[in-house]
C-alpha cells in the first residue's frame, strides 16, 4: 500500500532507547548534544520580535512566489554586509533549508538522478533525497592536519553515478566544522563547469567562523550555484521557519532556474505572511545572538582544550567553524556502544560518529553551544570515564 520511498526502519535504535530510559529514570542528564539555540540560555529581544510578528500588513493576503520583496531585500542587505552583491530577485524564500533542498532536488533531478554529497556529514540528507527519489553518492572528506575535500574520491563518485546533477558542499561542514578552502572552491567550480554539474552550498553555519577573517560565501562561484541558508542558525531562530535559496552563476542558466523554482514555490506558497514581514527585525537579532553564541563556542572550546591537555587518551579534531567539535576516543567497540556506556555510566550525552557516517569507530560529537557549566562537568565526566574504561 505504501511507497517504497517511505519504507524506513521505524524501530527505535539502541541509543534512543537508552536515552529514553535514562530520562524516565529521572537521573541527571548532562546534554552535550544541545543544538537548539532557543533552549541554551541566550538573551533575545523578545519585545521587538513579538512586535515585528504583529505587523498589520500580515492581515492582507498578497502572495509572492519568491517571497515578500521586503523580506528578500533584507536578506540581500545581509549578504551586502558580507561583501556579496546579491539581487533580491535572485532569492527564493522557503520555510526551512529542508524545504529548500526539496525544491532544488525537484528542479535538478529526475527520479534516479544523483547528487554527490560529502561524508562525514549531516544524516538528514538521506531522508531529503529519498523523499525526492534522488540517489546520493558520497565523496570523502579526509583528515590530515585538518579536513580536506578528496577530489579523487569526488571524481570516482561522479564516474559511478547515474545521471549526476550536482555536488553538495556544507560550508562549514556539520559536524566536522571544516570550511571549503578558497583553492578547493576554485577547483570545485572548475570540476563542475567541466561536467555540467551545479553546486548546492549549505551555508547555515557560515557566520560562525573561528578564523580571524570572515568566511567567503559560495554565492559567487561562476557556475550555477544554489546557496542555502536561513534564520535558524544565522539569528538563532529555528522556530520562525525562515530560509532561502540564493541563485548565482551564468545569467542564462540562473534565470531559467529562477523561473522554474518560482513555479515550484508558487505551487506550495508555504511561507506565512507574519514571519515574512518580521524578517528584517529577525535578521537584526543576529548581531546579539551571534555575539553570545561565539563567546559560548570559544569558551567551551578553550575549556575542552584545557581538559584534554591534562590527559592523553582523548583528543579533538581541528575545527574552523560551526557549533560542533569531533572528539577522537580509544576504540573499544562501536561509537554507539561507547555513547550508551557514557550515558549510563556518567549521565553525559554525546552523539556517536556513525550518525554522521564517519568511516571508522572512535569518534564522538559534542555541541559547543552547550551551557558552559554543563559542558565543563560533562567533558570532565567523559574523560574520567575513558580513563577508567
Amino acid at each position: 500500500m505504501f511507497a517504497r520511498r517511505t519504507s524506513w526502519s521505524l524501530a527505535t535504535n539502541a541509543y534512543t532507547r537508552a536515552l529514553e530510559e535514562h530520562r524516565r529514570s529521572g537521573r541527571e542528564l548532562l546534554d552535550l548534544t544541545a543544538s537548539n539555540p532557543t533552549t541554551v540560555g541566550l538573551r533575545y529581544d523578545q519585545e521587538r520580535l513579538l512586535q515585528a510578528l504583529a505587523r498589520p500588513e500580515a492581515l492582507t493576503y498578497e502572495p509572492d512566489a519568491k517571497g515578500l520583496p521586503e523580506a528578500r531585500e533584507a536578506i540581500a542587505r545581509y549578504y551586502a554586509s558580507r561583501g556579496v552583491e546579491l539581487p533580491a530577485d535572485d532569492l527564493i524564500l522557503t520555510t526551512s533549508t529542508s524545504e529548500a533542498y526539496s525544491f532544488v532536488f525537484r528542479l535538478l533531478c529526475d527520479p534516479g538522478n544523483s547528487v554527490l554529497v560529502p561524508t562525514p556529514s549531516y544524516p538528514l540528507f538521506d531522508f531529503l533525497a529519498g523523499l525526492q527519489d534522488v540517489t546520493l553518492v558520497p565523496y570523502e572528506l579526509v583528515y590530515d592536519h585538518g579536513w580536506q575535500m578528496d577530489f579523487h574520491s569526488l571524481e570516482q563518485a561522479t564516474n559511478k553515478s547515474q545521471g549526476p546533477k550536482a555536488v553538495l558542499v556544507v560550508h562549514p561542514n556539520n559536524p566536522t566544522g571544516s570550511f571549503v578552502k578558497p583553492e578547493e572552491a576554485l577547483q570545485l567550480a572548475q570540476f563542475c563547469a567541466d561536467r555540467n554539474l551545479a553546486i548546492i552550498a549549505d551555508e547555515v553555519f557560515l557566520d560562525y567562523s573561528l578564523r580571524d577573517t570572515q568566511a567567503a560565501s559560495f554565492v559567487e562561484t561562476g557556475v550555477l550555484t544554489f546557496t542555502l541558508s536561513g534564520l535558524s542558525k544565522i539569528a538563532g531562530l529555528p522556530q520562525m521557519k525562515v530560509a532561502w535559496i540564493a541563485l548565482s552563476g551564468p545569467d542564462a542558466l540562473k534565470n531559467e532556474a529562477l523561473g522554474r523554482l518560482e513555479v515550484i514555490a508558487d505551487t506550495y506558497l508555504s511561507m506565512n505572511a507574519p514571519t515574512q514581514w518580521a524578517v528584517p527585525a529577525m535578521l537584526e537579532q543576529r548581531h546579539s545572538i551571534q555575539q553570545q553564541l561565539m563567546a559560548r563556542i570559544r569558551a567551551n572550546l578553550s575549556e575542552l582544550d584545557r581538559q584534554l591537555a591534562a590527559q592523553k587518551l582523548c583528543s579533538r579534531l581541528d575545527v574552523e567553524g560551526g557549533w560542533y567539535v569531533v572528539l577522537r576516543a580509544p576504540v573499544t567497540g562501536s561509537d554507539e556502544e561507547l555513547a550508551i556506556a557514557l550515558l549510563q555510566g556518567t549521565g553525559a550525552l554525546v552523539q556517536p560518529g556513525h550518525f554522521y557516517d564517519f568511516a571508522a569507530d572512535g569518534y564522538l560529537v559534542v555541541s559547543l553551544i552547550t551551557p558552559e557549566e554543563i559542558f565543563v562537568n560533562g567533558i570532565k565526566r567523559l574523560l574520567r570515564f575513558l580513563a577508567l574504561a
